[in-house]
C-alpha cells in the first residue's frame, strides 16, 4: 500500500482478531451477566441523574428478545460491551455507483467505520444497477423475485410494489423510520404501482418521515430533478418542496438526515434512518471541466459523464490521481486481450484521449465522494451530541460498483465483473469498534436481513438473504452460500440457452463463490474465473478443458440457485465450493493482493 491516502494520512488499522467465536457460548453468557448486573446498577444511577439517556420502551424490549442476544456479548479484547442492551438505532448511508477503492477519498468513513468498526471485504450488489439493487434492499429479495429488472419503463419505480418493505417491518417493531434522498428511478415521473396514481406526492407505506428526491415530470411549477446536484425538488411527507436551487444536493440530504436524528432523539422509540445519496453518480449541471464525449479507435463516440461538485472541492485530488482508477498502474493496456470474453466485451483498448477523460472522471468522482464523507462526519457528530451514538449501528455502503476502464469498459455497471459487483460495506456500533475485517459475503439482500435481525423485526416477506448480524459482531461463519448475480442488458437475443426460460427477462445469471465467478448469458456465452489465480478476471476459463469439472460442478449449483426463492437461496453449497472461515480469509487476502498489484490501492 502507499504510505498515505490522497484524502489524509489514516492511522494504522487494527488487526483482525482471529479468535473471535462464531457465537456466544453458554459459559461466556454467564460470565457476561455478572458485569452486566453491575453495569445496570450504575446505569440506573446515571439515568436518575441524566434522564436523557437511552430508551426503555417496552415494545423495544419485548421485540429484542426475538432476535437473540443483541448487545449481550462482551468485547473480544476483554473490555465490556458498550451499553445499552436494547435494540439499536440503525443508520444506513448508501452512496450511488461508489467503488470499493473510492474509500481512498472518504477519510471519515475509513476512520470511524473502518478503523473503529467492522469492514466486510466481500460485499456485493447482486444486480449491479441502481433501481433493481435498491428494490432488493427494500424487500430483501433478488430481482428475479421482486421483478424490477431495469431503471426505465416497463420497470423502474412504476414496477415496484412498495406496500411491504423493510420500513413497514421496522415500523411494526416499534421503530421510527426515516427516508432521505434518492428512491427508485422514475419516482416523481412514473405512476405508483400501489395506487396507480401519479407519484409526485406519493409517500410509500412504512415511513414515519419521507424526504424523497423527485425526478421532474415536466410540471410547470417544478424545477430541477434528482440528478441535478444544484437543484433538487423533494416530496417531504407528501408536500412538494422546491426551494433548494443553488444548494448542493449532498449537503441538503445530509442536513435533512441530521434534522431527523435530532427529532427522533426526543422519542422513546429506536429509529431507522436511510440516507440515500446520489453521489458519486453522474449528474448535472454540466461544468466546464467535464470531459464530454471522446471518439474510440473504432470511430464510436463514448460519453464520459461526471458528477457536479461544489467549487471548494474542485481540483483537490488532481495531483494524487494520475490515471483512471481501473487502468493498470504500469500504464499498460486496460486488458491485453479480450478475445476470451463474450462478444459484447470485444472493443478496442482505450486511446490517449480516452485515458485523459477517464482520469478526469475518476477525479470528479473522488471529489463527490469527499463531499459525501464530510456529511458522514457531521452525521456522526450529531449522533454523539444527541447522546444516540452509543446505541446506534451506523452502516455505509453503495447500491452497486462501477467500471473505470477495466476490461476495456470505459464507464458503467450492470455486467457481472468484480468492479461492477463489488461495493464498500463498513459498520460500527456497540460491541464492534475494533477495526476488524470479515471474509463472509455481505450482499444487498443480506443487508436487509441483517438490519431486521438487529432490530428484532419480522421481514416483509420471506427473505432471500442471510442475516450477517452475528458475523458482524462475533466473526466469520464461513462462505457456504453463493451470491446470485443477475442482470439484463442490450445485445443479441436470437439465441437462447435452454436454461433460460422464454419468460425470463434476464440476459445474464451468475454465481459468485469464495473462489469462482461463474456467469451464463442467454446467448449461450459464458464466463468462468478462478479468482484465486486470476483476481482481475483477465483469463476466461469457460471453455478451458482444465476447468471442465469445475464448470460442470458450478453449472449444477447455478441451476439450483438461479431461480431460488426464500430458504432455497440460503441452502449451503457442497464442498469444496462452501469454504471455512480460514479458507475464505485466505482467498480474500489473495484476491486483494492481486487487485492492488494490478491497479494500486491503499484504502
Amino acid at each position: 500500500m502507499p504510505a498515505e491516502n490522497p484524502a489524509d494520512k489514516p492511522a494504522e488499522k487494527a488487526a483482525p482478531n482471529p479468535g473471535r467465536p462464531q457465537s456466544p457460548a453458554g459459559a461466556r453468557s454467564l460470565l457476561v451477566l455478572l458485569p452486566l448486573v453491575l453495569v445496570a446498577s450504575v446505569l440506573t444511577l446515571l439515568t436518575a441523574a441524566h434522564p436523557a439517556q437511552p430508551r426503555t420502551d417496552a415494545a423495544a424490549t419485548a421485540a429484542a428478545t426475538t432476535s437473540g442476544d443483541a448487545y449481550r456479548d462482551a468485547r473480544q479484547d476483554g473490555r465490556p460491551a458498550e451499553q445499552p442492551i436494547r435494540r439499536p438505532n440503525v443508520v444506513l448511508v448508501m452512496a450511488d455507483d461508489m467503488r470499493v477503492d473510492d474509500l481512498r477519498y472518504a477519510p471519515t468513513v475509513r476512520k470511524v467505520l473502518g478503523e473503529n468498526g467492522v469492514t466486510f471485504d466481500n460485499a456485493f450488489s447482486p444486480f449491479p444497477l441502481c433501481c433493481p439493487a435498491r428494490a432488493s434492499f427494500l424487500t430483501g429479495r433478488y430481482a428475479h423475485n421482486h421483478h424490477v429488472y431495469w431503471h426505465e419503463r416497463p420497470y423502474g419505480f412504476g414496477a415496484f410494489d412498495d406496500s411491504h418493505t423493510i420500513a413497514g417491518s421496522l415500523r411494526a417493531a416499534g421503530y421510527r423510520t426515516g427516508f432521505v434522498g434518492k428512491y427508485l428511478n422514475g419516482y416523481g415521473v412514473m405512476r405508483a404501482k400501489v395506487t396507480g396514481r401519479a407519484s409526485l406526492r406519493y409517500a410509500p407505506a412504512g415511513w414515519s418521515d419521507w424526504y424523497g428526491a423527485l425526478e421532474n415530470p415536466g410540471d410547470a411549477g417544478i424545477h430541477g430533478s434528482t440528478y441535478n446536484y444544484f437543484d433538487t425538488p423533494y416530496n417531504i411527507n407528501g408536500k412538494i418542496k422546491n426551494s433548494y436551487r443553488g444548494q448542493y444536493q449532498t449537503d441538503v440530504v445530509g442536513r435533512f438526515g441530521r434534522q431527523l436524528v435530532r427529532r427522533y432523539h426526543r422519542s422513546t422509540n429506536p429509529f431507522f434512518l436511510y440516507l440515500s445519496f446520489v453521489a458519486p453518480h453522474h449528474g448535472g449541471p454540466r461544468e466546464g471541466d467535464d470531459p464530454g464525449s471522446v471518439r474510440r479507435n473504432d470511430g464510436k463516440l463514448v460519453k464520459f459523464q461526471t458528477p457536479a461538485r461544489p467549487s471548494w472541492v474542485k481540483g483537490r485530488f488532481d495531483r494524487a490521481i494520475k490515471r483512471g482508477a481501473g487502468m493498470p498502474k504500469d500504464g499498460g493496456p486496460a486488458e491485453a486481450s479480450v478475445s476470451d470474453k463474450p462478444g459484447r466485451f470485444k472493443r478496442p483498448d482505450l486511446n490517449a484521449a480516452e485515458r485523459r477523460a477517464l482520469r478526469e472522471v475518476t477525479r470528479q468522482r473522488a471529489e463527490a465522494v469527499f463531499v459525501l464523507d464530510r456529511q458522514v462526519k457531521k452525521l456522526v457528530a450529531t449522533l454523539k451530541k444527541s447522546g444516540e451514538w452509543n446505541n446506534t449501528v451506523l452502516m455505509f455502503t453503495s447500491d452497486n460498483g462501477y467500471y473505470l476502464g477495466e476490461h476495456r469498459i470505459r464507464t458503467g455497471k450492470v455486467m457481472a465483473h468484480e468492479p461492477s459487483l463489488r461495493v464498500p460495506f463498513l459498520a460500527t456500533g456497540p460491541g464492534m469498534r475494533d477495526g476488524s475485517h470479515r471474509s463472509d459475503p455481505m450482499s444487498t439482500v443480506d443487508l436487509t436481513a441483517t438490519i431486521l435481525d438487529a432490530a428484532g423485526a419480522r421481514p416483509p416477506q420471506t427473505p432471500d438473504g442471510i442475516s450477517r448480524w452475528r458475523t458482524m459482531r462475533y466473526g466469520d461463519a464461513g462462505w457456504d452460500v453463493p451470491v446470485v448475480t443477475e442482470a439484463i442488458h442490450s445485445g443479441p437475443r436470437k439465441r437462447r440457452g435452454s436454461a433460460f426460460a422464454a419468460s425470463d427477462a434476464r440476459t445474464t445469471i451468475g454465481l459468485r463463490t469464495a473462489q469462482y465467478s461463474y456467469t451464463r448469458y442467454r446467448s449461450r456465452a459464458g464466463e468462468l474465473y478462478d479468482l484465486a489465480r486470476d483476481p482481475n478476471q483477465l483469463t476466461n476459463r469457460y471453455r478451458d478443458p482444465a476447468y471442465r469439472k469445475v464448470r460442470r460442478d458450478l453449472d449444477r449449483i447455478w441451476r439450483r440457485y438461479k431461480d431460488c426463492r426464500g430458504a432455497a437461496c440460503r441452502v449451503p453449497m457442497p464442498a469444496p465450493y462452501a469454504v471455512t472461515p480460514t479458507r475464505a480469509a485466505s482467498l480474500t487476502a489473495t484476491y486483494w493482493r492481486g487487485v492492488r498489484k494490478e491497479y494500486g490501492g491503499g484504502w
